[in-house]
């Protein structure tokens, strides 16, 4: 388990930091750590984002992903759901969806 650092670390440093399962969040300097999902909070994500994408996906509106990590202004987080604009999904050299979303969405979803 990678526990969180007790100074604090600038937010290029955090990303080098490995991944954790729940993932940390930085938020204007400070981290902290996703609770871990439970059974109801499962369910309710499993059946949104497909719910979501089903709508928005075949006229390429937008498009919704699951526990993506977004790093803009001095903050990375890890929502629940992220909405992103169709047109503002990044893409890597080959057109296809990049690994790394350096930008806010356009909806975040965070299931209590």
């Amino acid at each position: 388990m990678v526990q969180a650092p007790s100074h604090k670390l600038t937010l290029e440093e955090f990303l080098k930091l490995p991944e954790t399962k729940p993932a940390y969040e930085y938020i204007d300097g400070q981290i902290i750590q996703k609770p871990m999902p439970q059974g109801k909070h499962s369910r309710i994500q499993g059946k949104l984002v497909p719910a979501i994408n089903v709508v928005v996906k075949p006229k390429k509106i937008a498009c919704a992903f699951p526990e993506l990590r977004c790093t803009f202004s001095d903050r990375s987080i890890v929502p629940d759901i992220a909405v992103f604009i169709w047109n503002r999904i990044p893409r890597d050299e080959n057109g296809e969806i990049a690994n790394v979303f350096s930008l806010a969405p356009d909806w975040t979803i965070e299931i209590l």
